[in-house]
This record gives structure tokens, C-alpha cells and sequence, in this order.
């Protein structure tokens, strides 16, 4: 019953309270028995040590319960930026999202990523606002911001209610009543008449919400412009339309903590996002034709799953998580990995529950699944039937921009580091690892100082690693300023047969890599070219700056020769590789660096001390707010120039300022004078 199932995430910025959100969800539809909390480390989802000691989540986990007949798939992601990938991968193959909002917070900077991530995917959402029982709470505010900052349109669905100035329960603005969650654990729910005091702000709130409506759908429009009656299953069905066409985004509001509100958020999952039969039509493309092809979630079609996460186990190897798109995949049967071109067989299936495993014979059309058994399956590679290959859109993850180098302390450790860094980086696509021939040293590289802090603790933990690490160290990249061409002789004669290649070769910017030939009449036979390629490819990825890879680089093999005994796709590698590094020399190669987007959040008086800061760090301002007396403060600086910010941003307001960063763009880096 592909209706009955709802397939969603829950994402924000760090510490809203997605976990405890999904504790609570876990425990109201029967799944648990007790609430786990996060900060006394007991929570389901948080269920790795260092999320557990942290209190912050650093895996999205998956998950599945029941709630008024329907099954939703929860996937809990992570909030802290360094582990963007994560909600990346899980917005790719989800249906629905929950965007959680802390009412004191409001919109931070986290919520805006995730929101702009739920925009690239077209996803259908919720806004859910937490923490309504916070001091500094603040409902209509984070609303106004929903609308301001996101340029989403919010339609207030649920409003509080405060009794001694402590968060009492919520007025429901569709059903028009007061809605309380009485006994220990908020399970008691009881519907009242709206307290006098809060009548006529409900009646307000419910106007502007279907005028709200109104806007957007024509069937509301039509009963609003007649006067007539318009009914709670109206407004229900008109909800669920203008939600899962993007066009509103309901806005409820609780506080999971309290157990106040959760049970209306599982009610407007189940009734407002969409199931998997009204979400677009996913595309793929037929490997062999290159048509493009919809692949409907029917149970009895052919087969298409796309791998959105690998976790590692040592007892069952790789568990890789599928979402399925169409057909009907069971255990023991042999499926065709078509990014890889491989056969491969499922051993078992399994759903998961955060790190519980209930083993299942099959999975159908709209489901999500983890998949024990495939050998050499990789993040966003397609499985399908063998007669049916066809690759769904993959997933794309940002460059990682920080790295530090790592070694072993013993000769036992090199070979367990060096499978340890292979299984983490087959798991993480933003964790990279490079080993630099010049200085002899293992380069890790991350998407922030606590990713590659926690994949340290893992490699001590997890697979008994004794290492020892540098100082972390920006990914810088290199690049041309203008184009130069350059003409190679390789000429090898020993005895027997030589070597022989001659190239012409220009580089020049460009966007990405790309490679063109314009070699006519056969001077360069075609065989040779893709090791003209190859050797191109190779030179770039250690620039004649300092070594960094080359990037935005257009090569064109403009001419060349070659001999009929003496040539070979070795030759030619070499001659494109000398080429390259001599084009370099003469393009004007310079380093770009990463660029950091930061946003500031302190109190008014410390503004000055900021900015200042700012600008000695080679930094731009680019806006200031201000807020409750408060000031947020947004610009774009350097990473080398962010190492051990927190610990000077603390001194320089007294520890009342925090702040957060993202990686924005590379740009040239200015020569020291």
C-alpha cells in the first residue's frame, strides 16, 4: 500500500532538537517503551560513542514505525555542518522533510543550508518549531523569519497556548480546538474549548490561514469567495495539495522535550506529506540507449534501487542503504550494479532501527531498505535488473577543504590505517585520502575540524590504530591565468624496442576538466588518445605551485607524430604528462584557496571588536542584523585564517558569542608582498 507509506526526514541546524524529536516520535507510535534523551547519552538514534558523548549527532540514522496505519521511514540527519554530506544523501532519495526551527533561534545558519538542500531536491516540507516552552520563545517571529530569510511560504496550521508563562498545550487552527498532553509522558491527549483569553487571536490566526490557502488553491478559493462552509477535511485536503506541490509549508509548533505537540507533527506527516505515488516521476537513463526513462514505483515492474549510504560492520561487512524505485528486490537473487557494470547477489535484506536490524525476504517499489551481500557498491551507484540497466541521477558532495596529515606509529599500524582509511572513505564521500610521494606522508582530508576529529576517534576505537596527526592543513587547489601550449619529444632508445611520442598541447582556464583533440589526418592514431588523456589527467593532480591538485583546466591536443614500432600508449602518457607540466609552467599557475561563509552571532557591544577581527583575517563583511539586542554578523573569510576561532572569538566577547562557518567558493590567493 504505497499510499500508507510516507518516506521523510527529519533535518536543522544543531541542537534544535531533531533527535529528541524522533525519540518522542519513537516512543508515541509504540517503537520504544521509554524516552532516551540526548544529553544524558541514551538516546536510540544517537547510538555511536562519540554522538553519544557529544550529544550531537554525527550519522543520519533510518528508521521506521506506524502511525495511524501509515508507515514512515525516518531518516534523522545530522545538524553540524561538517556533516552537510549526510543530509545531502538522505534529501536525495526522500520523499518528505521535517525542518525543525528552535523558537528561540529561529532561523540560523544550518537552517538556511539544509533549506536551500531541500530546494535543489524540490522536496515537500513541514515546519516544525521546537523549544516553544525556551525563554526568549518567540512562535510568529520564527514564522516572519520562515518567510523573510527562506522566501518560503508558511501557513500557520497550530499556534501555543501559555498558562503561568509556561508552554500548556496548543490551539489547533483547523480543527479550532485547545489541545492538551496530559500524564507523565504527554500521552494523555485531550481535546478542549479554546480558553476566552486565546478566542479571538485563534480566529485571527485561522482567517489569515485560509486566506493563506486561498491563495494558492482553487477549490478553497472558490467556497471562501461564496461564503460558504468550508469543512476541516477542506482544509486538510487543500493542505496536503499546495504542500506537496511546494507551494506552502504548514508550520506547527510543540516542544519535544515536554512531550508537548509531537503527536500533531506525526498527524501532519501522515497527513500532508506526500507517499511515494505523489512525489515527480524520478528519470534514469538506459545505459546501452541513452534514452531517458520514468521509473514508476510499481512492485511488479522492473527493478531500479539507488545506494544512498554504505556503513562498514565488522561482522557483516559493507550494509548498504537503498532506496527502491521500482520492481520488487528479495534475498539470495542476483542484481546488476550498472555504474560499476557488475553482477552482483544480495545475501540478506534488512530494515533497519537506528542500529537494530529485523532481517525481511523482499522490499517492493517506494521503500527503504539496507542491503547486505554486494561486494563492490560504492555511494550513489544504481543497482537493477540485468535486462534492465538504466542509472539513475547520482549524488554530488562538496570538495573537502581541510586536511592533516596522519602516521602510524608502528609497522603493524601501516596496515591497519591503511584498511581503516579505505573502509571510512568507501562510507563518507566528503573524506578523501591522498598519499603525497614527495614527502612520504598519508594526507586526510575533511569537510571541517570535527569531521576529521571524529574519523580520528574512530580509527583509535573502532579498528585499534595507534597514530600520530599533524596540524590541520588548508586543501588549497591550484589553477592557470591564461592559456600556453607546449610541444614534447619523448624519445627512448635502449636495445631492442624504444619509446616514441611526440605532442602539441595547449591548456587553458576553463570550468572543471575537459579534454578536446584536433588532430587530423591521423598524425596521433586514435588508440593513443585516451592515453594522451590519461597522462594529462595524471600531471594535474600535483600542480607546479606546491603540489596541489590543478583544477579548471581546458587541455586541446592540438598536433603530433608518432612511430609505427617504436609508439605506445606508455609513450604517449609520458609525453602528454611532460607537456602538461612545462604548459603549467608557462600558464601563469597560482594557488586558489577555500573561502568560508561565517556568520557571528553576538551581543551588541562586541560589534566593533569583531569586524575589526574580521578584516585582519583578510575577511569581507558582507551584512549585519540586529535582533533582541543581539547582532549577527555575516561575511566571507579565508580557512587559513579560521584555525582557532572559537578560542579567540570567545576572549573577545567574554564567551557570549558563538559562531558558525560553511565552505563558499576558492579564490586566488593574493601573493604575499
Amino acid at each position: 500500500m504505497l499510499e500508507k507509506l510516507r518516506n521523510i526526514g527529519i533535518i536543522a541546524h544543531i541542537d534544535a532538537g531533531k533527535t529528541t524529536t524522533t525519540e518522542r516520535i519513537l516512543f508515541y507510535t509504540g517503537l520504544t517503551h521509554k524516552l532516551g534523551e540526548t544529553h544524558d547519552g541514551e538516546s536510540v538514534m544517537d547510538f555511536l560513542p562519540y554522538e553519544k558523548e557529544r550529544g550531537i549527532t554525527v550519522a543520519s540514522a533510518a528508521t521506521r514505525c506506524v502511525w495511524r496505519e501509515h508507515a514512515i521511514n525516518i531518516i534523522d540527519t545530522p545538524g553540524h555542518v561538517d556533516f552537510t554530506a549526510e543530509v545531502e544523501r538522505s534529501l536525495r532519495i526522500l520523499d518528505g522533510v521535517v525542518v525543525i526551527f528552535c523558537a528561540k533561534g529561529g532561523v540560523e545558519p544550518q537552517s538556511e543550508t539544509v533549506w536551500r538542500q531541500a530546494d535543489k531536491y524540490r522536496i515537500p516540507r513541514i515546519a516544525y518549531v521546537n523549544k516553544m516552552d525556551a525563554i526568549g520563545a518567540d512562535f510568529f517571529r520564527v514564522v516572519e523569519q520562515i518567510k523573510g530569510r527562506l522566501g518560503a511560504n508558511p501557513v500557520v496550521v497550530s499556534m501555543p497556548v501559555y498558562e503561568n508563562e509556561a508552554l500548556a498545550g496548543v490551539i489547533d487552527l483547523i480543527k479550532m480546538v485547545y489541545i492538551t498532553f496530559g500524564g507523565r509522558l504527554g500521552n494523555e491527549i485531550q481535546e478542549q474549548e479554546i480558553p476566552e483569553q486565546y478566542r479571538q487571536a485563534a480566529e485571527e490566526q485561522r482567517h489569515l490561514m485560509i486566506e493563506s490557502i486561498a491563495e494558492q488553491d482553487e477549490a478553497i478559493l472558490e467556497l471562501y469567495l461564496d461564503n460558504k462552509l468550508i469543512t476541516e477535511n477542506d482544509i486538510i485536503n487543500a493542505v496536503r495539495r499546495q504542500t506537496v506541490a511546494n507551494n506552502i509549508v504548514p508550520v506547527i509548533c510543540g516542544s519535544s522535550y515536554r512531550n508537548i505537540g509531537v503527536q500533531i507533527l506525526l498527524d501532519a506527516i501522515v497527513d500532508y506529506l506526500p507517499s511515494p505515488l505523489e512525489v515527480d516521476i524520478p528519470m534514469a537513463t538506459h545505459v546501452e540507449s541513452g534514452q531517458t526513462l520514468e521509473i514508476l514505483p510499481e512492485a511488479q515492474n522492473q527493478f531500479a534501487a539507488l545506494i544512498f549510504k554504505i556503513i562498514s560492520d565488522r561482522h557483516v561487512g559493507k550494509l548498504a542503504f537503498a532506496r527502491i524505485y521500482s520492481g520488487t528486490c528479495k534475498a539470495g537473487t542476483y542484481v546488476f550494479n550498472s555504474t560499476k557494470g557488475k553482477k552482483e547477489r544480495i545475501g540478506r535484506l534488512v530494515k533497519m532501527h537506528a542500529n537494530h536490524r529485523e532481517e525481511v525476504e523482499s522490499v517492493q517499489a517506494g521503500d527503504i531498505a539496507a542491503i547486505i551481500g554486494l561486494k563492490d557498491i560504492g555511494t550513489g551507484d544504481t543497482i537493477c535488473d540485468e535486462d534492465f540497466q538504466v542509472m539513475l541521477e547520482s549524488i554530488t558532495f562538496p570538495e573537502p577543504v581541510i586536511q592533516i596529515a596522519i602516521e602510524p606509529k608502528t609497522q603493524s599500524d601501516q596496515a591497519k590505517l591503511g584498511e581503516a582509511l579505505n573502509r571510512i572513505s568507501a562510507e563518507d564521500p566528503t573524506f578523501k585520502v591522498v598519499y603525497n610521494h614527495d614527502t612520504g606522508q598519508t594526507l586526510i582530508s575533511g569537510m571541517g575540524e570535527l569531521h576529521l576529529e571524529i574519523i580520528t576517534e574512530r580509527l583509535n576505537r573502532e579498528y585499534g590504530v595507534d597514530f600520530t596527526i599533524g596540524q590541520p592543513q588548508v586543501a588549497y587547489k591550484e589553477t592557470i591565468s591564461h592559456s600556453a601550449e607546449h610541444e614534447t619529444r619523448f624519445v627512448k632508445q635502449t636495445g631492442g624496442k624504444g619509446q616514441f611520442a611526440h605532442v602539441i598541447l595547449r591548456l587553458e582556464p576553463g570550468e572543471g576538466f575537459e579534454f578536446t583533440s584536433q588532430v587530423v589526418g591521423g598524425n596521433v592514431p586514435r588508440e593513443y588518445i585516451p592515453a594522451v588523456e590519461a597522462g594529462v589527467r595524471q600531471a594535474l593532480e600535483e600542480g607546479v605551485v606546491k603540489g596541489y591538485p590543478v583544477v579548471n583546466v581546458k587541455a586541446t591536443l592540438l598536433d603530433g607524430s608518432y612511430h609505427e614500432v617504436d609508439s605506445s600508449e606508455m609513450a604517449f602518457r609520458t609525453a602528454a604528462m611532460m607537456a602538461t607540466r612545462e604548459c603549467l609552467k608557462k600558464a601563469g599557475s597560482h594557488l586558489l584557496e577555500p573561502i568560508m561563509k561565517l556568520e557571528i552571532t553576538s551581543p551588541e557591544e562586541f560589534t566593533g571588536n569583531i569586524i575589526n577581527n574580521i578584516s585582519n583575517r583578510r575577511g569581507r563583511l558582507e551584512s549585519m542584523s540586529s535582533e533582541n539586542n543581539t547582532q549577527i554578523i555575516r561575511g566571507r573569510v579565508p580557512l587559513a585564517e579560521l584555525f582557532g576561532y572559537s578560542t579567540t572569538l570567545r576572549s573577545l566577547t567574554q564567551g557570549r558569542a558563538g559562531f558558525s562557518m560553511e565552505f563558499s567558493h576558492y579564490e586566488k590567493q593574493p601573493v604575499a608582498s
